[in-house]
C-alpha cells in the first residue's frame, strides 16, 4: 500500500478543500492500494462526502481576517499558540503515518509556517518521502504574491523541499513562471496539468427541473456565491434585478448562499424574498454539478473551482469575482472573459440594473459564447500521472528533471 498525506488549510471559504477532495477521488480511482489522509482546517469537511480509503485530522478554524493575516475561529486562543498546536498535529500525523508522498496545497509553508518542523522532520528522518506542492491557476496578483513569496522564502523553499510543481491550469491564460518571475531552480520543477474536469452530478437535468416545479418553457437561473461568506451582496443584488428579467422571462431562481453565510444576512435574504414561490433558497447543495447542469445561466463569484465545474458543464455565467483582499477571482475572471467564455461584472459595478441587462443577454444569447478556446480539462489525470509517477518513480531523477516548460494548450488540449 501507497500512502499519500494531503495538506489543505481552508482559512476563508471552502475552496481549496473542496478542490483537494476532487483530486483525492481521482487518485484514488486511478491509483490502485492508495490510502490518503488529509489534514485540513476546513470547517466543513465533516459535510463533505468523502470516498472510501480518505480519512481526516481536523485542525483547529483559523479564519482569515485580512491578506496574509490570520485569527482563530471557535477556540478562543491565541494565533500563535493555536498555530503552535496545529503545527504539532500535522508533525504527528507525518511521524505516525509515514506517507510515501506530501501533498500540499497552495503555501510551500503552511499557515503562518505551521508546515515548517513537519518538512524538516520529512527531509532528515524520512527521506524517502516525496513532495509536492500544488497550485491553482492564479494565486493573486504579481504586484501581491512577488513580495509575499520572497519575504517569506517560498522559492528557496521549494528549491530545498519539493520534487515537483503541480499548477492546476495552462500557461496561455496564466503562467506563474514568468507573472510571479520563478528562478530557474522553481521553473523547472513545474508542470503544467490543465484544469480540473469535474464530474457530471448524480441526478439528471430533468429530474432536477422537475423537483423545482420548472415548466418547459421557464428559464433556471442559479446563484451561489460559493461558502458564502462573503456573498450576501451578489444574492440580494440579485433578487433587486428579478423584477427586470421576470418582465421579459419565465424565470425560477435556485440561490445557494453557502454555509459560511452569517446568519443575520441569511435572514435578511429570506425576508427579501417572503414568499416569492418562484425563488428556491437553500444554505447548501451537496450535489450542486446537478443542479448547475439543470441551469440555464449562471451567477457566481469566480473561484477555481466554480470555474472548473462551469467550463467542464459549458455553461453560461456571468461572474462577480471576490476582487479584494486578494485579486485572484478577478484576475481569473478577466482572463477568462478575454477568450469569449463568460461575463464579467466587477464587483463595485454590480447593480440591479446592470445585472438584470447581463441576465437577460444570456438567456437570449445575444452574447456569443467562443467554444474553442475551452481551457483544457485533462487537470486530473495529468496529476495522477505525476502522482504515480513520486509514489513509484525515483526520486533523484525526478527532482534533477529539466524540462519544466511540459504544459499544455488552451484550445486543442494537447500537451506540448
Amino acid at each position: 500500500m501507497k500512502k499519500l498525506m494531503v495538506y489543505s488549510h481552508d482559512t476563508f471559504g471552502m475552496g481549496n478543500v473542496s478542490r483537494m477532495l476532487v483530486i483525492c477521488r481521482h487518485l484514488l480511482k486511478s491509483i490502485p492500494d492508495l490510502s490518503i489522509l488529509l489534514v485540513t482546517g476546513s470547517p466543513i469537511i465533516q459535510s463533505l462526502r468523502l470516498p472510501p480509503g480518505l480519512d481526516y485530522i481536523k485542525l483547529p478554524c483559523l479564519t482569515r481576517t485580512d491578506y496574509e493575516a490570520y485569527s482563530v475561529k471557535y477556540l478562543g486562543t491565541e494565533i500563535g499558540e493555536t498555530i503552535q498546536l496545529r503545527s504539532d498535529l500535522i508533525l504527528s500525523a507525518a511521524v505516525n503515518y509515514k506517507p510515501d508522498l506530501l501533498l500540499v496545497d497552495k503555501k510551500p509553508t503552511g499557515v503562518k509556517d505551521e508546515l515548517v518542523a513537519t518538512l524538516d522532520y520529512l527531509k532528515s528522518d524520512q527521506p524517502d518521502t516525496n513532495l509536492a506542492l500544488v497550485l491553482r491557476d492564479i494565486l493573486d496578483s504579481p504586484e501581491n504574491t512577488i513580495p509575499v513569496w520572497k519575504m517569506r522564502g517560498y522559492y528557496d523553499t521549494i528549491c530545498a523541499f519539493y520534487d515537483l510543481l503541480f499548477v492546476l491550469g495552462v500557461p496561455e491564460v496564466f503562467d506563474p513562471r514568468e507573472e510571479y518571475q520563478f528562478p530557474r531552480s522553481v521553473s523547472n520543477k513545474v508542470r503544467f496539468c490543465g484544469y480540473l474536469r469535474h464530474e457530471s452530478g448524480t441526478r439528471s437535468r430533468s429530474e432536477i427541473r422537475t423537483e423545482l416545479g420548472l415548466a418547459e418553457a421557464d428559464k433556471l437561473i442559479l446563484v451561489t456565491p460559493g461558502g458564502g461568506q462573503d456573498g450576501f451582496k451578489i444574492i440580494a443584488t440579485y433578487i433587486a434585478s428579478l423584477p427586470r428579467v421576470q418582465a421579459k422571462h419565465s424565470v425560477k431562481s435556485l440561490i445557494v448562499c453557502g454555509p459560511e453565510m452569517p446568519e443575520a444576512q441569511r435572514q435578511t435574504l429570506h425576508q427579501m424574498i417572503r414568499q416569492n414561490l418562484n425563488i428556491s433558497f437553500h444554505e447548501f447543495k451537496n450535489d450542486l454539478v446537478s443542479y448547475l447542469d439543470a441551469s440555464d445561466v449562471v451567477v457566481s463569484m469566480g473561484g477555481y473551482n466554480t470555474i472548473c465545474e462551469l467550463l467542464s458543464l459549458k455553461k453560461r455565467a456571468i461572474l462577480v469575482p471576490r476582487a479584494e483582499p486578494a485579486q485572484e477571482q478577478y484576475i481569473r475572471a478577466e482572463r477568462m472573459q478575454s477568450f469569449g467564455l463568460f461575463t464579467v461584472i466587477h464587483p463595485h459595478d454590480l447593480a440591479p440594473e446592470l445585472l438584470a441587462h447581463e441576465l437577460l443577454g444570456e438567456l437570449n444569447h445575444t452574447h456569443n459564447r467562443r467554444a474553442l478556446s475551452r481551457p483544457d480539462l485533462d487537470g486530473l489525470p495529468r496529476v495522477a500521472e505525476w502522482v504515480s509517477t513520486l509514489l513509484f518513480g525515483s526520486r533523484k531523477p525526478l527532482s534533477s528533471v529539466d524540462s519544466g516548460s511540459t504544459h499544455v494548450s488552451l484550445r486543442r488540449g494537447v500537451t506540448a
